[in-house]
């Protein structure tokens, strides 16, 4: 499940609970977009402007904006972000800076047409009139990671809370179940072929990082942790702030892998 989801469901008592596996990751400087024709040239620029993403909730848009705050002094409240999807939980009320879109109508199409001045999550070769905001992305992200010790989370486990009272070591043996799956990938990460798009950026990851480029485990990904909960609750998806600790099953919150 994707992380900014989870925590949005846990906070509105939806009984379900995390394990700190964690299975997808990215860099995400690269995924914001804006329209040549806007008039948006960097990050300030989006000051008063009209900026798309799925759902206001979904985890690449929380780490957009929170970098977009944190390393470009984005004034989110100054931002118009129109959305074009429901929010995974029905619960959840967004901010009032957050619009609708038609639902039929993709990011890319309301970037093409100047509906919106930017967009999270449209990658810049869908349209000739579409540039990165951030100029070499890649690199910003990786500098970013070095300097903060945050590799952004994606997806993490989730099992539903009446599976774990009914068994009570069912996280723990899943957390060693993804750990074995996981010693078993890394010896080849650089030689197996890559089958999906995330055995690629792991490789990638491994070349830049070294070692593990998918720690499990809560200590090995505080930075992470602590800095995607402080963005949820500064984009007003939590109401408070809580622990790494607090978000996963007690019996998995000193695992290592």
């Amino acid at each position: 499940m994707a992380l900014s989801t989870y925590l949005c469901a846990r906070a509105h008592g939806i009984p379900i609970t995390a394990l700190p596996v964690f299975l997808v990751r990215a860099l995400h400087h690269g995924s914001i977009v804006y329209n040549v024709k806007s008039g948006v040239r960097t990050p300030a620029d989006l000051h008063g402007r009209r900026v798309g993403v799925r759902a206001y909730t979904v985890t690449t848009g929380v780490w957009n904006r929170g970098i977009l705050q944190s390393e470009y002094g984005v004034n989110l409240d100054e931002v118009t972000w129109v959305i074009n999807s429901d929010e995974h939980v029905a619960e959840y009320q967004a901010p009032p800076n957050v619009e609708s879109a038609p639902f039929d109508r993709s990011l890319a199409d309301l970037l093409r047409d100047g509906e919106i001045d930017a967009a999270i999550g449209v990658a810049p070769s869908v349209e000739a009139g579409f540039a990165p905001l951030i100029p070499d992305a890649r690199e910003a992200g990786i500098s970013w990671l070095r300097s903060t010790g945050v590799y952004p989370i994606n997806h993490t486990l989730v099992v539903r809370n009446e599976h774990v009272a009914a068994n009570p070591g069912l996280a723990a043996e899943l957390f060693g179940l993804f750990k074995q799956a996981k010693e078993c990938f890394l010896p080849t990460i650089d030689t197996a072929p890559a089958l999906a798009s995330e055995d690629a950026r792991a490789r990638d990851m491994h070349g830049v990082l070294g070692g593990d480029p998918l720690p499990f485990g809560v200590e090995a990904n505080r930075a992470s942790l602590e800095t995607f909960i402080g963005f949820t609750v500064d984009q007003q998806i939590i109401p408070e702030a809580i622990s790494p600790e607090a978000a996963f099953e007690p019996s998995t919150r000193e695992l290592e892998g």
